[in-house]
C-alpha cells in the first residue's frame, strides 16, 4: 500500500470518527465546566452564609454541649517533624480533645522523638476490637504526667487504613478527627468543623475540612504565620487545583445534599457510625471515599435521617508533591481509588433508594469525574489529528479549545475569585496575581500530564496489579523563626 493510500485511509477513518464524535465531544467539555460554575455558585453562597455566622460561633463555642473530639494520626517515620505536629495538635483551641497517635512499625525514630518530648510510659491498656484490626498492637504509652490528653500506640506495620482503625479503637471520644501526621490544622480548626455536630447532633454523622497546600507559606512552631505562593510552578498549579475540586466543589456538593468524598486528611465521623460500619477498608486504596460511600449505602439501607456536610473554613495545610514523580503516584492512585470505589458500589447508581447520592451524585462521578480523562485524551488526539489531515475546519478547533480549555480557565478565575470574596487569604497582590497565571499554566503540559497519568491508574486496576502507596518525598515546611 502507498504513502498516499494510507494517509487517505487515515483520512477516511479519522472523518467518520470527527462525523460521529465531534458534537458530543462539545457537549461533554461544555457540561462538565458548566457543572463546575453551578457548583461554585452554591459554594459561594454557602460561603457568604457561614462567613457572617462564624465568628460568632467561634466566640460562643465550649459549652456543656460540646462534644469531645480524638484526632486520629497515624504516623510512619514521621521522625522529622511528629513532635511538632504533635504539639501543636494538643494546643488546638478546644474545649475537649485528645491526641491519637499510632506508630504504623516506623523504622525510624518517630517513636523515639514522641517518648523523649511527651516522656512516655508505657502501661498495661487493652484497646477495645471495636474495629478488627489483622496486625498485633506492640504497646500503648502516655504521657507520665498523667494530664497531657495524648495516647500512642505502637503496632506492626500494615498501612495507614489499619493505623486509624487501630486509632479508633484507642479514642475515648464521640466524634474523630483523622488528620496526617505531616499537616497543619489552623488553631481555631475543631471548633469550625465540628459546629455541623453541634447544631444538628443527631443527623451529623460526617463533616470534610478545606485542605490546601502549605508549599511556600511561612510556619513556626507547628503554624502558619503567613499565606504565601509557592516557589515552583508544580506546586502553585496545585495550589489553584485544591482551591477549585477540594474547596469549591466539595462546598457545592454539601451545599447541595450530595457530598460523597471527604478528604482522608482531614474529616470528622461520629466514632459509633465508624465502628457501625466496620471502620476504614485496609484493602481500599480509596479507603476515604469508600468509607462515606458505605456509611451513605448503611443509612440509606436503614432508612435513617442523617446529613454528611463540608466546613469550608477550617482549613488543614499539607505540602503537595513538588515534583512529577510524586505527583504521578500521588494521580495514579487517586484515579485507580476513583474507580475501584465506584464500580464496588455501581449498585447504588440511579437507585431513588439513595436519593440525590445514587440519582445525581453517583452518576456526575462516573462521567465527569472517571470518564474525563479518558474523553480528554481522546480529543487531544483527535482533534489535532483531524486538523492535520484537513479533516476539520478552523472554527470547530477553536470552539473545542474554548469550550474545552477557555470555559476551565473560567472556571478557575470564578473559583478564586469567590474565595478570595470570602476568605481574604492572601495579603499580597502578587499572589494573587501568581495563581491568575496558574491557572493559565495549568492547561499548558500540566493537565494534559494528569490525563495521561489517571490513565495509568486506572489500567492498573483494570489489570490488577498490585496497589502500591509510594512513597511521598517531602521537603518541609517548618520555618526559622525571626
Amino acid at each position: 500500500m502507498s504513502w498516499d493510500a494510507t494517509v487517505e485511509g487515515l483520512r477516511t477513518a479519522v472523518l467518520w470518527v470527527m462525523a460521529a464524535t465531534s458534537a458530543p465531544i462539545l457537549i461533554y467539555f461544555l457540561l462538565i465546566n458548566a457543572s463546575y460554575l453551578v457548583l461554585i455558585v452554591l459554594a459561594a453562597i454557602d460561603f457568604r452564609a457561614q462567613h457572617r455566622q462564624r465568628e460568632a460561633e467561634v466566640e460562643d463555642f465550649g459549652g456543656a454541649l460540646t462534644p469531645g473530639v480524638s484526632l486520629l494520626v497515624p504516623a510512619y517515620n514521621e521522625e522529622a517533624g511528629i513532635v511538632t505536629s504533635v504539639q501543636a495538635l494538643l494546643s488546638l483551641r478546644y474545649p475537649r480533645h485528645e491526641v491519637v497517635v499510632v506508630d504504623d512499625g516506623s523504622s525510624d525514630g518517630t517513636f523515639e522523638k514522641l517518648r523523649e518530648a511527651f516522656d512516655l510510659v508505657e502501661v498495661p491498656r487493652q484497646l477495645p476490637q471495636d474495629v478488627p484490626i489483622r496486625v498485633a498492637v506492640l504497646g500503648v504509652h502516655v504521657p507520665r504526667d498523667g494530664r497531657t490528653p495524648l495516647v500512642v500506640v505502637r503496632k506492626e506495620n500494615s498501612g495507614r487504613s489499619e493505623a486509624l482503625n487501630v486509632a479508633l479503637n484507642a479514642a475515648s471520644e464521640p466524634l474523630v478527627a483523622m488528620i496526617d501526621a505531616d499537616s497543619i490544622l489552623e488553631p481555631d480548626a475543631l471548633v469550625r468543623v465540628t459546629q455541623p455536630f453541634v447544631d444538628d447532633p443527631a443527623r451529623m454523622v460526617a463533616a470534610g475540612g478545606a485542605i490546601r497546600p502549605v508549599n511556600g507559606s511561612r510556619v513556626v512552631s507547628g503554624r502558619i504565620v503567613r499565606v504565601q505562593m509557592p516557589k515552583q510552578w508544580l506546586a502553585r498549579i496545585q495550589v489553584v487545583e485544591y482551591l477549585r475540586a477540594f474547596l469549591l466543589g466539595r462546598t457545592g456538593w454539601s451545599r447541595f445534599g450530595a457530598l460523597i468524598l471527604i478528604s482522608g486528611a482531614f474529616g470528622v465521623f461520629r466514632r459509633d457510625v465508624i465502628v457501625e460500619v466496620g471502620g476504614l477498608d485496609p484493602d481500599s486504596i480509596g479507603e476515604d471515599f469508600e468509607l462515606v460511600l458505605r456509611i451513605h449505602k448503611k443509612l440509606h439501607d436503614e432508612e435513617r435521617d442523617y446529613r454528611v456536610g463540608f466546613v469550608p473554613e477550617p482549613v488543614l495545610w499539607t505540602e503537595v508533591p513538588s515534583t512529577t514523580a510524586v505527583l504521578r503516584r500521588q494521580r495514579k492512585r487517586w484515579h485507580r481509588g476513583l474507580w475501584e470505589t465506584l464500580w464496588a458500589y455501581r449498585g447504588m447508581v440511579f437507585r431513588p433508594k439513595y436519593g440525590k447520592v445514587g440519582m445525581i451524585a453517583l452518576p456526575y462521578y462516573w462521567v465527569f469525574e472517571l470518564f474525563a480523562p479518558l474523553l480528554e485524551f481522546f480529543g487531544i488526539i483527535i482533534v489535532p489529528l483531524a486538523l492535520l489531515l484537513g479533516v476539520v475546519n478552523l472554527p470547530y478547533a477553536a470552539l473545542f479549545l474554548l469550550v474545552a480549555y477557555g470555559l476551565a480557565i473560567l472556571v478557575t478565575l470564578s473559583a478564586m475569585a469567590a474565595e478570595e470574596w470570602s476568605f481574604h487569604r492572601h495579603e499580597r497582590w502578587r499572589d494573587l496575581g501568581t495563581t491568575l497565571v496558574a491557572s493559565l499554566l495549568e492547561n499548558i503540559g500540566y493537565r494534559q500530564m494528569t490525563v495521561w497519568w489517571r490513565l495509568e491508574g486506572w489500567w492498573a486496576s483494570l489489570r490488577r496489579k498490585e496497589q502500591v502507596w509510594g512513597v511521598m518525598t517531602r521537603t518541609g515546611f517548618e520555618s526559622e523563626p525571626e
